[in-house]
């Protein structure tokens, strides 16, 4: 299956969910896509709300459905409450930490920073988005893309960033200090009902 590269407006409202974290998507139509949208949801069954909360997490983070799999997989054989480590593993990704850095306003333009070659890890440069990153690295922006303009824009546009993270703005270098803590990341997500559909 490939990776969905449609319209995140339209999968946030199917799900009832803003998958890019901004609640930008539900504000204007905060129904369904189509022409039945504004009718009243079905009532799902309870495999149906497990599957519901799976599509939520990966289109999240942009992953395809062997990858998601693969990442559950190996967090259930860590240490801890596998839905936790699921988040922890999917926050680890560079993709996903170039976007909490600010270098990129979406997971999607992140996975597209890193697939350009403009990030560099521990001093290394790093091309793929899905490179595990562990506590302590340095990433950082390539010497010839410190002036990228998506790059630049993105950093404008950075209010806050997350405790787990640091960022130096003037020498486009940030940390990932920690993993982090369940309670730093979506409350709206309902890990354990992931692990009930990969656990049924």
């Amino acid at each position: 299956m490939a990776r969905y590269t449609g319209p995140a407006y339209k999968k946030s409202r199917r799900l009832n969910f803003s998958t890019l974290e901004n609640g930008k998507e539900l504000a204007r139509r905060p129904y369904a896509p189509g022409q039945h949208g504004t009718d009243r949801r079905k009532k799902l069954s309870e495999y149906g709300v497990q599957l519901q909360e799976k599509q939520k997490v990966r289109i999240m983070y942009g992953l395809n459905e062997k990858q998601f799999r693969k990442v559950f997989e190996r967090a259930s054989k860590m240490k801890g409450i596998a839905g936790e480590n699921l988040l922890k593993l999917l926050e680890s990704r560079l993709d996903n930490l170039v976007f909490r850095m600010g270098l990129a306003k979406t997971r999607r333009a992140a996975r597209q920073v890193v697939n350009h070659g403009h990030i560099t890890v521990n001093g290394i440069k790093v091309d793929i988005p899905s490179y595990t990153c562990k506590a302590g690295d340095v990433i950082a922006v390539k010497e010839n893309s410190v002036s990228h303009p998506a790059i630049k824009e993105a950093l404008e546009a950075t209010t806050a960033r997350l405790g787990f993270v640091e960022f130096d703005d003037k020498k486009m270098t940030g940390t990932y200090l920690r993993q982090p803590d369940r309670s730093e990341l979506n409350q709206e997500i309902n890990e354990s009902l992931i692990v009930e559909f990969y656990n049924r």
